[in-house]
């Protein structure tokens, strides 16, 4: 009977010791496991961080290309600057050529060499060989090439001007001024509208206005068709 109750004491330390051993395992797992996790997110966060510094070199890279192409236009703009500021001085002095007699004494005129000077205006009178005739927006570029533009006319004097500086014989054979149509209306090149019916037909959609000495109203043609021209632009004052 003693025995049997010193067995089973021994037992039950065993147990006991046994179940403190499990525990301790059991935490040092729990431990281990929790240190393997750590160790797993720490190697995250490192490759995170890698690919961080990876894309912060790429932006300095492109900011140093982006600082580099903004010198460059700097640089472009500056040139440009120059040499437009060097081109305005040369038209200028082309401008003061043109212009302008030299001599002892230096005379200006109101308008360019071989331009007629009509006040406020002046007037470039293209009367060339068919073969090198313009159309309207031909002729018009040409105009703005020259710092001018195909005429226009607001009352009945700058009419007569554009009339006189009109010489012909026939009626589709005259000079292109600044009037053309424009849905379903004659509208001069500077914007404004025809203000006098009697001067011109009804307008035609594609018609543009051709001026021939002498005659009235002014002839309503196609734009596409080739022509002489006027230009006009405005006189200097002197």
């Amino acid at each position: 009977m003693g025995f049997r109750i010193y067995f089973t004491s021994e037992l039950s330390e065993d147990n006991d010791k046994q179940t403190a051993e499990i525990l301790n395992l059991t935490s040092r797992i729990e431990e281990l496991e929790t240190r393997e996790n750590l160790t797993v997110s720490c190697d995250n966060l490192i490759q995170a961080y890698t690919v961080l510094e990876s894309n912060v070199n790429d932006l300095n890279a492109e900011i140093k290309t982006l600082t580099s192409q903004k010198d460059g236009l700097t640089k472009q703009i500056q040139e440009m600057e120059t040499n437009w500021n060097e081109l305005n001085v040369s038209r200028a002095q082309w401008s003061i050529n043109e212009y302008c007699k030299q001599g002892k004494v230096t005379q200006c005129q109101p308008c360019e060499k071989n331009w007629r000077y009509r006040e406020p205006s002046c007037y470039s009178v293209n009367d060339v060989v068919p073969t090198e005739r313009l159309t309207w927006e031909e002729a018009q570029e040409y105009c703005r090439a020259l710092n001018a533009y195909l005429p226009s006319a607001h009352n009945e004097k700058e009419k007569n001007i554009i009339d006189n500086y009109s010489p012909g014989s026939s009626g589709t054979n005259g000079y292109w001024m600044g009037l053309r149509v424009e849905n379903g209306k004659w509208k001069w090149a500077d914007g404004s509208n025809w203000t006098d019916s009697s001067w011109i037909d009804p307008p035609t959609e594609g018609h543009c206005a051709l001026s021939v000495q002498g005659k009235t109203p002014w002839s309503s043609v196609s734009c596409d068709q080739k022509q002489r021209w006027l230009c006009q632009k405005k006189a200097l004052s002197v």
